[in-house]
């Protein structure tokens, strides 16, 4: 008799172990959609995309970790919450393009064009903008080392022709 028990224990929870699997595989097939940002998302991490040419894409979501994008063309690209992580963007020109929301961590923007850019939100972090262009840039709201501002205030000029945004005034410059 117990014996039978034990068998019967066993059965129920192979055919509960089965069923789950199945509604998971069925779940998977049949409903499952990946989720929005993941749909968007590419991923240029550790890529070579010197002299690309970028402009008027949407890249919204890209991650661009380590990737050397020296004299790249991304005027006018949706970069809406993009990761800039350790990238070269030396000579890059990113004239016009949204960064609204993206991290930008320990990148170069050595004289890379960001005029009339948008980077409303972006963290800018640990950054190098020396002879960056940055007339009409739009800073509102962006979290920007002290450095990094102390620099940006020196040249900052203009009015970003999307945001109606003061250049000084979005980086709080005195």
């Amino acid at each position: 008799m117990a014996v039978t028990q034990t068998l019967r224990s066993i059965l129920v929870r192979l055919l509960v172990g089965l069923c789950a699997i199945v509604l998971a595989w069925l779940w998977i097939v049949l409903g499952a959609t990946p989720a929005w940002a993941q749909e968007k998302t590419i991923n240029y991490s550790n890529t070579h995309l010197e002299q690309r040419d970028f402009s008027h894409l949407d890249l919204e979501g890209g991650v661009f970790v380590a990737a050397e994008m020296r004299e790249a063309n991304f005027s006018d690209a949706n970069l809406k919450n993009a990761i800039l992580t350790k990238g070269n963007l030396l000579g890059a020109n990113l004239r016009g393009a949204n960064l609204t929301g993206a991290l930008i961590d320990r990148v170069t923007f050595y004289k890379a064009d960001l005029s009339n850019a948008i980077l409303t939100e972006a963290t800018v972090s640990n950054s190098i903008l020396d002879e960056a262009v940055i007339t009409g840039a739009d800073f509102t709201d962006a979290i920007v080392d002290r450095y990094t501002t102390t620099q940006l205030c020196k040249r900052a000029d203009g009015v970003n022709p999307m945001t109606g945004a003061n250049t000084r005034d979005s980086l709080g410059c005195r």
